[in-house]
């Protein structure tokens, strides 16, 4: 039984450049439905199920000053501490369509040793996208 301090995972927030831009591109790259773009155009959501995605701008007054400043990656040696994952059941046909939306290819989707297939995007930002298939559980001998 949870108790009343469990949490319910709410919100995994991706600071960007450009809020409306992120927005747009993540719809149309990984199929997603715009949930809310505010008038300031400063905070946005996808329509993801459960937990949302989130967007708002890398440098902002209210969060800089207290919790320090977002640092991008300098070059595509380097990335983010966090990673998006997205999963498909067609992760070849997902792969095409974000490539084709303008997401970066970084690896093609391939089939991993665990059983889930697998290709890496970035997006507008540098952000990578992990594109994987569900999960198969283990065979029953």
């Amino acid at each position: 039984m949870a108790s009343n301090l469990t949490p319910a995972f709410a919100y995994t927030v991706v600071y960007v450049k450009d809020v409306a831009k992120s927005i747009s591109f993540y719809s149309k790259a990984f199929g997603y439905s715009v949930r809310r773009l505010d008038e300031s155009r400063r905070w946005g959501e996808l329509e993801t199920g459960q937990t949302t995605i989130a967007f708002t701008p890398i440098h902002q007054y209210e969060t800089d000053g207290r919790t320090g400043t977002v640092k991008p990656p300098e070059s595509s040696c380097e990335r983010q501490q966090v990673e998006v994952c997205f999963d498909y059941r067609d992760v070849d046909v997902a792969y095409k369509r974000a490539v084709e939306s303008g997401a970066v290819p970084v690896s093609q989707p391939e089939m991993k040793e665990w059983g889930q297939k697998v290709g890496y995007v970035r997006d507008l930002d540098g952000i990578v996208i992990r594109m994987g298939s569900f999960v198969q559980p283990p065979k029953q001998d």
